[in-house]
């Protein structure tokens, strides 16, 4: 089923949507591990699962083998990341196509990160600049439903917010049909952004994207890089606990449910578990949502 018509159904129930986000492991071990964690998240009933394309491209072949296994061998609708890093606009339209016939009917489409070792994106030969060229793109060269990313706290390449929301406007005229933010720990990031987002016609569902934080360092160098910001009280909190791993994810664990139901309770369409391929954090926030109902008190 296609994403755009699960969040209208779910919207017309009052009922939000779960996703979770993995990457493709490098080894068929963890090939193996993946699908173990999908088995156990199945009771779940998550809306679908996402999987990257690894830093700059490096993974396409693996994502594509794990993201066709899980909707043949799962029942969990599954849906593949696209970026522009390092392929040309052949290769991305051939892509598409090899996703259109495996019978995956959802992209993400980003423009993606620079591979490792460069510090700014460059345009592959021939290839795409901006996330919303992909967008388009997909939508013109099949029937997929296409998503696209957002960021509550700005591009970490730019630090302007009306720009940034200028160019996700630009993705969603292009034919973005939901948008997932980036990660975040405060919520007011997020409903400021969908406040903007409306104010400036984007009517898309945007699906809040969250990380449960399991690792102090971790998390640290991942919002180094995003650009998103830990509220004071609570980095003080995960400073404390940097010498005792099992306490940090216990309040990481606690913190993101708490979270996630302030999201839910005040109107978001789902959320978007950011899970680092370490589902069973997402698996106990998911669970508790699941037995508080917070999307009921709206």
């Amino acid at each position: 089923m296609k994403i755009s018509d699960m969040l209208r159904f779910a919207s017309e129930r009052g009922e939000p949507l779960f996703s979770f986000e993995f990457f493709p492991p490098k080894t068929d071990a963890g090939v193996e591990s993946l699908f173990e964690a999908l088995r156990q998240l199945r009771p779940l009933a998550p809306s679908f699962v996402s999987v990257t394309w690894g830093a700059g491209g490096s993974s396409r072949g693996r994502t594509l083998e794990v993201v066709t296994r899980i909707k043949r061998e799962t029942e969990i609708e599954a849906m593949a990341h696209l970026t522009c890093t390092g392929v040309s606009r052949q290769e991305l339209t051939e892509q598409l196509a090899v996703i259109h016939a495996a019978g995956i009917g959802n992209v993400l489409a980003l423009r993606g990160d620079p591979p490792r070792g460069q510090r700014e994106f460059v345009v592959h030969e021939g290839g795409l600049q901006y996330a919303s060229e992909l967008v388009a793109l997909a939508r013109q060269a099949t029937d997929l439903c296409v998503g696209a990313g957002c960021y509550p706290e700005g591009h970490p390449e730019t630090r302007d917010l009306a720009r940034d929301l200028k160019n996700t406007k630009i993705k969603v005229d292009a034919g973005a049909q939901f948008l997932i933010t980036q990660l975040f720990f405060d919520n007011r990031h997020y409903f400021d952004f969908v406040g903007r987002a409306r104010a400036a016609g984007i009517e898309a569902p945007i699906l809040p994207g969250i990380m449960p934080i399991t690792n102090v360092d971790q998390i640290e160098r991942f919002t180094a890089m995003c650009g998103a910001q830990i509220p004071p009280l609570l980095a003080a909190a995960l400073r404390a606990r940097r010498g005792d791993p099992e306490s940090a994810l216990q309040l990481g664990v606690a913190y993101a449910t708490l979270q996630c139901a302030d999201l839910l309770r005040r109107g978001a369409p789902g959320i978007h578990f950011y899970t680092l391929n370490r589902s069973s954090a997402t698996r106990a926030i998911l669970a508790a949502l699941r037995a508080l109902e917070p999307w009921r008190e709206a």
